[in-house]
């Protein structure tokens, strides 16, 4: 049995799973679905467009599936899809997708801290921890462990690969590959990310392989796809190899700043 205020301002359309307690002056539109087990604190709005899975935590004044802040958006019945186990602290802005045919993800179990903003597009996976005050822009795809520290702005379209670490500050405009982090101004590759690689259980032998990998990525003077193809022939292949290469050969606006 859900625990909801009666001053809270509920559309009789939401759907509204078991166990979910909702506070006072929480406001909820039509389209609105929320999992079991979750809890919304004061002043929330889940607006249109709010698909929210299982167990999640959205703190004071935050705002759910606004409206984007896009040209393009013409009105059209868009998403903000949450998966389950996510905390979302105070004050964070989470847009809609700009096109019906597109969303905004956000995978389970992360934390987004206070004043976050994720913008129209954004597709975010599992266990990333986004700083106090960080902005990512429209189309940006995050992928899975990674550690945004405060004030990080993420310029429109760029990726960022799992278990990267981007430090406190920056902002960039190019991808940031797997298992590295990214710090300094203008921003800059500074090394594997050892800490986020062990608590993962990746070996010291696949470690030193990405190591490798990325000594001819960012030492070397060749482009990327002959780069990939050193990757390929010298360093062994792993699910960390793989994905590293993969990352590279995907990459459309190219990679943050070489040392």
């Amino acid at each position: 049995m859900s625990n909801i205020s009666e001053k809270a301002v509920i559309s009789p359309n939401a759907k509204i799973g078991k166990n979910v307690t909702i506070y006072p002056f929480v406001y909820i539109e039509d389209d609105v679905v929320i999992g079991d087990d979750c809890i919304i604190y004061p002043y929330v709005s889940l607006m249109n467009g709010t698909r929210m899975g299982q167990a999640n935590r959205i703190h004071q004044n935050t705002v759910i599936s606004a409206i984007p802040q896009d040209f393009n958006y013409r009105g059209g019945k868009t998403v903000c899809e949450i998966g389950d186990g996510n905390i979302i602290r105070e004050n964070v802005v989470i847009n809609r997708a700009t096109y019906e045919d597109g969303k905004t993800l956000i995978g389970n179990h992360n934390f987004l801290m206070e004043g976050v903003h994720i913008s129209h597009d954004v597709h975010m996976g599992n266990e990333n921890v986004l700083g106090y005050g960080t902005k990512i822009a429209g189309d940006v795809e995050i992928h899975s462990y990674t550690i945004f520290s405060s004030s990080v702005i993420a310029n429109p379209g760029v990726r960022v690969g799992d278990c990267s670490m981007i430090q406190s500050g920056c902002r960039f405009s190019k991808d940031v590959p797997p298992y590295i982090v990214a710090g300094g101004h203008p921003i800059k590759f500074g090394g594997i990310n050892g800490l986020v690689i062990d608590q993962h259980g990746i070996n010291a032998k696949i470690k030193s392989h990405i190591a490798n990998a990325y000594r001819l990525v960012f030492h070397g003077q060749d482009d990327i796809t002959n780069v990939c193809n050193q990757i390929e022939q010298q360093i062994q292949s792993s699910p960390e190899i793989d994905n590293i290469v993969k990352f590279l050969k995907t990459s459309k606006l190219g990679l943050i700043t070489k040392l």
